[in-house]
């Protein structure tokens, strides 16, 4: 974390979390895969969770922006969700989220769901607050902030059409 006039900096990986959960039969459908809200829900926590270490506030989900679910995840496979934060506004934080499946006899990683969620960081009155500016460092991070923009400004451009049709 560095601190440059007043503007606190922080990395992606300063906040960044890595976790794992199996996917067990009270997670499945009656197919054998894991339903889609269980996933769901692990990825809007374990964002939260970054967008709090990034902020070190509370901070509350606004938006679930993109969710992708690619491959199945099945009863038994072991799922590695990996966020961290994209893009910071004033007080707004996007958080990507990777989820990956893994069987536990042939570790192999097959990517399952990509998603985008926002966050806004919260005062003591509950009131939006300021976040510490995003500074990526590595190519992946940076590949990941510029691609953030261009999602941003895509959003921005569609609200503002949709309005104007109202």
């Amino acid at each position: 974390m560095s601190i440059t006039e007043n503007i606190i900096y922080k990395s992606p990986e300063e906040s960044s979390i890595e976790t794992r959960y199996v996917v067990m039969p009270d997670h499945a459908n009656h197919y054998g895969t894991a339903f889609g809200g269980v996933i769901m829900s692990w990825i809007d926590m374990v964002a939260a969770m970054v967008a709090q270490r990034h902020c070190g506030k509370e901070a509350v989900t606004i938006s679930v922006d993109r969710l992708t679910f690619i491959h199945p995840i099945n009863i038994g496979d072991h799922v590695i969700l990996k966020a961290s934060v994209n893009y910071t506004g004033n007080t707004s934080m996007e958080i990507g989220v990777q989820v990956l499946k893994e069987n536990p006899y042939k570790p192999e990683l097959v990517r399952t769901t990509t998603a985008y969620l926002t966050f806004v960081a919260l005062d003591e009155n509950k009131k939006p607050t300021k976040v510490p500016t995003i500074q990526p460092k590595t190519a992946d991070e940076i590949r990941r902030f510029e691609n953030a923009k261009l999602r941003i400004a895509t959003m921005k451009e569609l609200s503002k059409k949709i309005k104007s049709k109202q």
